[in-house]
């Protein structure tokens, strides 16, 4: 299947959110998903399927002043 994961296209398996967040070795504590547009709470990842021509947005928060 074709995602675009922070505005690049990436051949992936079928799998859902949270598996993609581990494949890509990111921190859950810090990281808010966007799903074509919508934010997907962290509870609701691995329930979240992924489908060809979805976009994904990875987005890691950092803390500072």
């Amino acid at each position: 299947m074709l995602l675009k994961v922070n505005g690049v296209e990436e051949e992936c398996a079928d799998t859902n959110l949270a598996e993609l967040v581990a494949a890509k070795g990111l921190r859950r504590d810090s990281l808010v998903v966007e799903l074509n547009g919508s934010i997907i709470k962290q509870e609701l990842w691995q329930t979240t399927g992924l489908h060809d021509g979805d976009q994904v947005e990875l987005l890691n928060f950092v803390g500072g002043g």
